[in-house]
């Protein structure tokens, strides 16, 4: 049979030893505990649906910004050199000659992943200028940015809620001694009377 201690709960009962200190301390710990159950996951949640909106608002402007062309390679690029952690391929700047409605025929550099080789058709983005970029993000990274976004705040919030808990702590341990100091200096000559 498990048998409860009768000190749990003490600074919630009225009793000879509690303070105010005790019962500020007391609620304190319970605003933290709601705090860290509930607030720290909604703030991860909001921060991540702003940062997943704004991101993919992004990306809906970057891909109406660019356009992309099938372009011939003229040159071969460098092959891939393996990796040990299997990361992804690198991209090089190579020649190559795609058709535009209002240029005609282009020739200029762009971008490929490793191991293009030349006569090979590949998949250029263009910006509003003409020049090769990189392709637009990926839901992929959206993803990945929201995630991140939702991490971060949510650590900050529970470590913004942990500082706080200890400055209040600091303040009650503070409050507490000097009420200790208050009531002894009012018992302590009656107790030295008793015993001298």
């Amino acid at each position: 049979m498990l048998m409860l201690s009768p000190l749990r709960g003490w600074r919630w009962r009225p009793n000879p030893l509690r303070r105010r200190s005790d019962v500020m301390e007391a609620w304190t710990t319970l605003v933290v505990t709601v705090l860290l159950v509930v607030g720290t996951p909604l703030a991860g949640l909001v921060a991540g649906w702003w940062a997943h909106t704004d991101a993919q608002a992004r990306v809906t402007a970057e891909r109406a910004a660019l356009r992309r062309v099938s372009a011939v390679v003229l040159t071969d690029a460098p092959a891939a050199v393996p990796s040990a952690n299997g990361g992804s391929q690198p991209v090089f700047r190579v020649q190559a000659r795609w058709t535009e409605p209002a240029a005609g025929t282009v020739t200029g550099p762009a971008r490929v992943p490793a191991g293009t080789r030349a006569g090979d058709l590949a998949e250029v983005w263009l910006d509003g200028r003409g020049r090769s970029v990189g392709p637009p993000a990926t839901g992929a990274v959206v993803w990945q940015h929201t995630l991140a976004m939702g991490a971060c705040a949510a650590g900050g919030a529970a470590v913004a809620v942990l500082a706080g808990h200890l400055v209040v702590r600091r303040v009650a341990l503070r409050h507490r001694m000097e009420e200790w100091d208050r009531e002894w200096a009012r018992t302590g000559p009656e107790w030295a009377r008793r015993w001298a």
